[in-house]
């Protein structure tokens, strides 16, 4: 389902609160708060409870407390992001990266081989972003995802733009060199749900031989003249001195099993992203919206 917390309820909630929720009294709280066992936060020296937060570990808790199957690496597949890929260094949480694109990221999710995924994947029907039923996640009935962020894709093209493309049907003009993703990306099903809503004929355009396995691959071809355009975000675009012009928003969502959620990797990710160096980050880096960072957008 769903989850729209907001609705239900107030979005924090107090210690008195948090206690009647839980059929707890307030002295257990305050052990549980001080054990670092529920998830909590500080304004003005007063404790406060996301309530989100909080439905997420009573429902990890209902699951029992003994793990099942071999333990999950602590690995972020999925696609590239620069912003999370700058905040998993910089935050410390000890995430390894094995970035290959969002379908990839599924796959392992499914198969227990990464904590979390970060995905983009757009519905061709509906326009929608990362919708479980859509991407083979229905099943898992554990699966939660959390906004990092929404981002605005585009097309990169060469310093200065100099074939002077402005929109997706110019691509199709004589000695235009795409440059793409790999099967499976984000940025691949994208590219192709773009063309059909313009009307622009994939077989007319000209393909780079080989794919780009990440934003910066992609950006990097177009940078050293291997290719004349492509699809992407505008923070790749930024970061190697290339022309953008923006064609599209997306949500881009990590998706992780609940127990996972929990976890220091995540809580010291999550954590990060409260800081103002890293909304300074998302700035100057560009095209990106994190307004709606850590909502949980899906609890199975």
């Amino acid at each position: 389902m769903t989850t729209d917390l907001a609705g239900a309820g107030p979005a924090y909630l107090t210690t008195t609160e948090v206690a009647e929720y839980l059929r707890l009294k307030p002295r257990k709280v305050y052990d549980l708060v001080r054990q670092g066992q529920i998830p909590c936060t500080r304004a003005t020296g007063k404790l406060l409870f996301p309530r989100q937060n909080i439905d997420l570990w009573l429902m990890s808790h209902l699951e029992g407390n003994q793990p099942g199957g071999r333990p999950v690496p602590v690995v972020l597949a999925g696609s590239q992001d620069p912003l999370l890929e700058w905040a998993v260094r910089e935050s410390g949480a000890g995430l390894a990266t094995l970035c290959h694109g969002s379908g990839d990221g599924v796959r392992r999710l499914l198969a227990g081989e990464a904590m979390v995924a970060g995905l983009h994947l757009v519905d061709e029907a509906s326009g929608r972003y990362n919708r479980p039923e859509a991407l083979g996640l229905s099943g898992m009935r554990d699966l939660v995802m959390v906004r990092w962020a929404t981002r605005r894709q585009g097309l990169l093209l060469a310093p200065d733009n100099p074939l002077g493309i402005t929109r997706l049907a110019d691509l199709s003009r004589p000695g235009v060199r795409l440059a793409h993703r790999q099967a499976g990306a984000g940025a691949q099903r994208l590219l192709g749900w773009l063309l059909g809503r313009a009307g622009v004929a994939a077989e007319r355009l000209a393909f780079t031989a080989h794919p780009s396995l990440s934003e910066d691959d992609l950006a990097l071809a177009i940078r050293q003249g291997e290719a004349d355009a492509g699809l992407g975000v505008e923070a790749a675009a930024r970061r190697q001195g290339l022309a953008f012009v923006a064609l599209h928003e997306e949500a881009f969502d990590l998706a992780l099993r609940r127990r996972s959620y929990f976890e220091p990797p995540l809580q010291r990710l999550l954590a990060f992203a409260l800081e103002s160096r890293f909304r300074e980050r998302a700035e100057a880096l560009g095209g990106y919206d994190i307004g709606e960072l850590g909502r949980v957008t899906y609890n199975a």
